[in-house]
């Protein structure tokens, strides 16, 4: 038999209006009252009737999540808190892969199916202003990443010169001389890559230590095998480098594995670190050092962003910055770390 809004109001002890303005997810209830509710949502399985919900607000209560790489574990992650934080607010997540085209970039600015949600968080690679809609004709849109030059859009982003620039001083203050970036794009859409490069240039430059162009190196895109290839090719110099800087995960794992091959000692003759924190770095032989991004912040920030766009604020876009810190693992000499515990319900 199917559970109603008052069950659920009587197990949670609130009133049926409550229940509604969480399975709308108006913004006026307290997190302990929204999660006290979800709870009796699930435990009974409750379902709200979407079609009625729609037609007396308007809304759909579905967001979409548009992300270059669905396979690619930054994405799975940031995806995974995305749909966990929008579920309190009894939102659904429509997820769509764009592979970092343009064309389906421009489709997923436009709203993909504007009639079917409320809203759009979008990681994009090659999109550019003039690809966004104008004149209100798409939903409200929260970008991911990187700004959009000249673009007036809610973004949530990570400092990538500061996080890059602190992943090369804690090298250098481990007595690495020879510091290696692998993962630079020169492509338009390489927008993380050139801050990233801009960032390990200033570390060095801070550290008091030469730019080699030898050790700076192109990888594209940033998966396990072009960091391996990049390993290699800086192993192969006259003057390899004592440690490695990779602009994400799955290059400096692949990177280790390169090294591994090669017979180089990790960390004792070159030190490797990345950036992104993923679980495989946890458990990567030696674990993997990190510079973390806060896939929890970045995702609750985004429906932050969003749902005051669809409940109508304006003024001037907001940027917000989520944070960043350092993990220190066995691949630049600290001790292995045990796995994050992740929050229930995802």
């Amino acid at each position: 038999m199917r559970s109603t809004m008052k069950q659920v109001a009587t197990r949670a002890g609130v009133s049926i209006k409550t229940v509604s303005n969480v399975v709308n997810g108006y913004q006026h209830v307290t997190v302990e009252t929204r999660q006290r509710v979800q709870a009796a949502i699930e435990e009974l399985g409750f379902v709200p009737n979407a079609a009625a919900r729609s037609l007396r607000s308007g809304r759909s209560g579905v967001v979409a999540l548009a992300l270059p790489e669905l396979h690619a574990p930054y994405f799975a992650e940031l995806a995974h808190h995305i749909v966990h934080a929008a579920r309190g607010r009894g939102w659904t997540i429509l997820v769509d892969e764009t592979r970092g085209e343009l064309a389906q970039e421009r489709l997923a600015a436009s709203g993909i199916r504007p009639h079917l949600i409320d809203g759009l968080i979008f990681s994009p690679l090659a999109l550019q202003a003039a690809d966004l809609p104008e004149g209100g004709t798409a939903p409200p849109l929260v970008l991911l990443g990187e700004r959009v030059s000249g673009a007036s859009v809610d973004l949530v982003t990570v400092d990538n010169i500061a996080l890059a620039a602190a992943a090369v001083e804690h090298l250098a203050a481990l007595g690495r001389r020879r510091i290696a970036a692998l993962g630079v794009q020169t492509t338009a859409a390489g927008v993380t890559a050139r801050l990233r490069l801009e960032g390990y240039l200033l570390g060095l430059g801070r550290a008091g230590l030469e730019v080699d162009p030898a050790l700076i190196v192109h990888a594209d895109p940033w998966h396990r095998a072009q960091g391996a290839d990049a390993a290699r090719a800086v192993l192969a110099l006259r003057e390899p480098p004592d440690a490695m800087v990779c602009f994400n995960d799955l290059l400096a794992l692949g990177a280790l594995r390169a090294l591994a091959e090669a017979g180089v000692r990790v960390p004792e003759e070159v030190a490797v670190i990345g950036v992104d924190d993923i679980d495989d770095g946890r458990y990567a032989c030696p674990s993997l050092s990190t510079m973390a991004l806060d896939t929890q912040q970045i995702a609750e920030a985004a429906l932050e962003l969003l749902a005051a766009r669809i409940d109508g604020a304006t003024g001037p876009a907001r940027t917000i910055t989520a944070g960043h810190r350092l993990v220190v693992r066995e691949s630049t000499g600290g001790p292995w770390a045990a796995p994050r515990q992740r929050p229930a319900g995802g």
